[in-house]
């Protein structure tokens, strides 16, 4: 492969670990904003609720979630990005803590799991997620903390 083409392949790879952790923040952040300018119109998802069609009913969803907890942290890893073309794909674990909005600093939930997320590269030259599964492996602590 020659060295431009390497160049722009880890160029590309660095753009979208990028906008993995920007995403992950936005949850955090409670950024609804960037976190829609990261997703298609039309991304498809589930993260272990049932298939999702649309950048709203995603971000929906995750906010009827991050919306009834307090303080959260989307911890990404191992990460590793393939990209071919304009087309790429990513996966990472994630590992998500939820904190109770309430004074109760003991109660916590926690999931471990792996980002699944493909993604395409736009005129602008930006890259967007068009599909995100969220493949969870385990959970930790009572759901009843995102009924806050």
């Amino acid at each position: 492969m020659p060295d431009s083409d390497r160049l722009r392949t880890l160029c590309d790879e660095r753009d979208i670990e990028r906008a993995l952790n920007l995403f992950a923040r936005a949850m955090d952040d409670r950024d609804w904003g960037t976190m829609a300018e990261i997703l298609t119109d039309d991304v498809e998802g589930d993260f272990g609720t049932g298939r999702l069609v649309g950048s709203a009913a995603i971000i929906d969803m995750i906010r009827g979630y991050l919306d009834s907890c307090g303080p959260t942290q989307h911890l990404l890893g191992n990460v590793v990005v393939d990209v071919a073309g304009d087309t790429a794909t990513s996966r990472a674990y994630i590992r998500d803590v939820h904190l109770n909005s309430a004074a109760d600093p003991s109660m916590r939930f926690y999931t471990l799991g792996d980002y699944h997320d493909t993604w395409r590269r736009y005129e602008d030259g930006r890259w967007r997620i068009t599909e995100r599964v969220k493949a969870n492996r385990a959970y930790v602590g009572p759901l009843e903390i995102f009924d806050n």
